[in-house]
């Protein structure tokens, strides 16, 4: 069987979750125990389908380590962010040009204005891998990234058009941004840490208290102008895989850390585009002549964790999948069965 497997996150993970934020303790994942339940019961009731309008719905997955029992990483998809009652807020963030012909002086400013958008994309979010995992030979980051293009693709009519992925700026080692400092604490009073995690449940504060006219980035700290739409070396590597898989950048930021926004056509997007659902059509025996390719392979269920999902080897034969054995097993596939596939690098 697989070492490591992804599933559906449910309330009887919170343990896990809380373990893996006491390491972390970062703004996708605080160590936060009434956070982390409250996003826990919502991903449950959107696995069920018990949260009725689909655009509500938030789905969190993560990735455990079978031989250890623990959760290490996460990651999620927001059906929509943007609503009537919580809209997507950002920074567009432009080029403006003045000259002045009695000094013969030209200037190139960058110009910050805030946006709101009431009828969102589906956010691609809350990608936390464990440190101690993260070179790990499966390439856990991918795989738990991967599965969520996966199920999109599964349940496409669920999710939005134009997906989005908000990427992790430069951030000082103790979690300080230069942004922040220099901009938003002076609007809101609150530190960077204090204002992620009241937006994860409320917006409103940021629409009220943030400057609407545009904001000339010429008059903020060097520091903070430098980490305007830059990507972090911790998510260096995820920036090439969504430009990879047909992702660029929006020319917006994230009003709180400068992070770049990446966007994509859902429909565009490689991953999902490569996605297909087969039956199962057994077990590989000797005779297959043994499985070259390697894919995401996932199974839903009615019962909780309601999805899980293996790396494994397999192959096709007259339009159904076969799989090893022991990964059948662990997935409880059936003959029949409609399984997701998505092709691995």
């Amino acid at each position: 069987m697989a070492r490591y497997e992804i599933r559906g996150a449910v309330p009887s993970d919170l343990g896990e979750l809380l373990n893996l934020a006491r390491h972390l303790n970062s703004v996708n994942l605080p160590h936060e125990p009434g956070h982390i339940t409250r996003l826990l019961e919502t991903s449950e009731k959107s696995f069920t389908g018990q949260i009725e309008n689909p655009r509500r719905r938030k789905y969190v997955f993560l990735i455990r380590d079978l031989e250890r029992g623990e959760a290490v990483g996460t990651s999620m998809i927001v059906a929509q962010l943007g609503r009537r009652d919580a809209p997507y807020i950002y920074l567009d963030v432009s080029t403006e040009e003045k000259y002045s012909s009695s000094t013969d002086k030209h200037f190139q400013h960058r110009v910050l204005r805030i946006g709101f958008s009431y009828d969102g994309p589906t956010e691609l979010g809350g990608l936390v891998v464990h440190p101690e995992h993260r070179r790990a030979d499966e390439k856990l980051g991918l795989l738990i990234s991967y599965v969520r293009f996966a199920f999109i693709a599964a349940h496409r009519d669920l999710f939005k058009s134009e997906l989005l992925a908000e990427l992790m700026p430069p951030l000082e080692p103790d979690g300080t941004s230069h942004l922040w400092e220099a901009f938003g604490r002076r609007f809101t009073g609150m530190s960077y840490a204090e204002a992620d995690l009241r937006s994860s449940e409320d917006k409103t504060f940021i629409r009220d208290l943030f400057p609407r006219g545009e904001v000339y980035a010429s008059l903020l700290s060097q520091d903070a102008q430098d980490v305007i739409g830059k990507v972090g070396a911790q998510t260096r590597g995820v920036e090439r895989m969504l430009r990879r898989v047909g992702f660029r950048y929006a020319e917006r930021i994230d009003p709180f850390d400068g992070g770049p926004h990446f966007v994509a056509s859902a429909d565009e997007v490689s991953l999902v585009q490569a996605t297909r659902q087969l039956p199962f059509g057994g077990v590989l025996t000797d005779g297959d002549g043994g499985a070259k390719a390697r894919a995401l392979v996932a199974a839903e269920r009615k019962q909780a964790p309601y999805f899980r999902a293996v790396a494994c080897r397999f192959t096709e034969r007259e339009g159904q999948l076969l799989l090893p054995s022991d990964f059948a097993e662990q997935l409880g596939a059936s003959p029949g069965e409609t399984l997701t596939l998505l092709p691995l690098p």
